[in-house]
């Protein structure tokens, strides 16, 4: 005999009732990112987490990472500097001081105004202008805290070096930045041979993080003073 087709239908599948889960495709949405809508403080693997923190140190900057920093402006001054520079030759040596606070007697900087200076000196050096770090000993000084031949005490350092001109400048506060203003003088003419001018932005001056302890004197509008 023949046999009889079950006429009974298959049971429905259970219906969930938890939440869908929103899972994001993310190659996709970075081939095609119009593709899902964006998430905010999302990384790449699709997570949600707290801003990103770019240092441990005390007064870590917080926010987007920094594609600039304070080199790549004096990068740009330097080229400025250049441009319309006169007199300075191979032959003429030329010493960087750290840049002054510009409503300060002139006597005073920060962390912005030291590190300008030592990008000068590695920028003036790419342009082939002798360039003499007269911080620099005739010895080496060896202590438990390390090796070092570059000293602030005026004691120690040699008062005849032949240069001819001194890169040097101000800073000033200003609305969204740091005005910076470079210029390289004769030493014994004090002519301006060449100047510079240019807007910091504050979001690359908050990077720059001081060591505790590194500076001398005084605060001023929460920033750390030292004597020039």
């Amino acid at each position: 005999m023949p046999t009889e087709l079950s006429s009974t239908a298959p049971e429905a599948a259970p219906v969930s009732t938890a939440s869908a889960i929103n899972v994001v495709d993310i190659v996709a949405v970075e081939r095609d990112p119009s593709a899902a809508e964006p998430v905010e403080d999302m990384d790449n693997f699709g997570a949600i987490g707290q801003p990103p923190l770019y240092s441990s140190e005390q007064g870590a900057y917080q926010g987007r990472p920094l594609t600039k920093h304070i080199g790549d402006y004096v990068k740009n001054m330097t080229q400025d500097l250049v441009a319309n520079l006169e007199y300075v030759n191979v032959k003429t040596p030329v010493a960087v001081t750290n840049f002054a606070l510009l409503d300060s007697d002139l006597q005073e900087t920060n962390l912005l105004g030291q590190q300008m200076a030592e990008s000068f000196i590695h920028e003036l050096h790419k342009f082939r202008i002798p360039v003499l770090d007269h911080k620099a000993t005739d010895y080496i000084r060896i202590t438990g805290q390390g090796d070092f031949l570059l000293s602030r005490d005026y004691l120690e350092l040699d008062a005849s070096l032949p240069i001819e001109y001194v890169l040097t400048g101000t800073m000033a506060k200003h609305q969204g930045g740091v005005l910076v203003n470079a210029r390289i003088l004769g030493l014994q003419s004090r002519a301006v041979v060449a100047s510079a001018q240019m807007l910091v932005p504050f979001y690359v001056v908050d990077a720059l993080i001081p060591s505790d302890g590194n500076h001398r004197g005084g605060m001023r509008d929460g920033v750390k003073l030292s004597q020039g």
